[in-house]
């Protein structure tokens, strides 16, 4: 992981944030948080704000504001497009935009907060919303509340992640963590076979 992170160092610090920004904003205003979560740069941005590369603050401001405006595009879809959105979809997608669905119906503008912690409902939720009729001032003040919480709490991680993997590299050295990681699978294995 170390040498992933050293290629990584090389990108320039604004193209870090400005991956940081793009993945939560193109998660549901595209649909590609379907394929892939933005946790993954929101995180990464973490650890980089932990090695001095980015100010923690810069990562958690444009990862929230990813968030936010891509929630805001993706329910501006769903409100164009209406129920044909549904219509259109795929069996598989449609099961999915059904489930969302329910969650909108179920929980109203609260379920844009809840369901920024799960990837598959943080892509579709904004777009259900949309197409339910959810109306958009209820909608963006939790959609505010939601990708601001999410993108402090996942850089935060991501922060917190860093000085873990770094103080466990300089303590263990890069075998000591490998034999630190082979043996919990290995218990999580034994563990396992006993459970059954």
């Amino acid at each position: 992981m170390s040498s992933l992170l050293r290629e990584l160092a090389r990108v320039p610090p604004w193209a870090l944030l400005l991956v940081v920004f793009a993945l939560p904003a193109l998660e549901a205003s595209t649909l590609l948080g379907v394929v892939i979560p933005a946790e993954i740069a929101v995180l990464l941005g973490g650890v980089f704000a932990h090695e001095g590369r980015v100010p923690l603050l810069a990562v958690m401001a444009v990862a929230a504001l990813g968030a936010v405006v891509g929630d805001s595009i993706g329910y501006a879809v769903g409100t164009k497009l209406g129920p044909g959105l549904f219509s259109r979809a795929s069996e598989a997608t449609r099961q999915r935009l059904d489930r969302a669905q329910a969650f909108v119906q179920r929980y109203g503008g609260p379920a844009v907060l809840l369901g920024r912690w799960v990837a598959l409902l943080r892509a579709l939720v904004p777009s259900v919303a949309g197409a339910s009729g959810l109306p958009y001032r209820r909608f963006v003040a939790y959609n505010v509340a939601g990708g601001t919480l999410w993108a402090v709490t996942v850089a935060g991680i991501g922060f917190l992640a860093g000085a873990a993997y770094a103080r466990a590299e300089r303590y263990l050295g890069w075998s000591g963590v490998l034999i630190a990681m082979v043996l919990v699978i290995v218990a999580l294995i034994i563990r396992r076979r006993h459970s059954r």
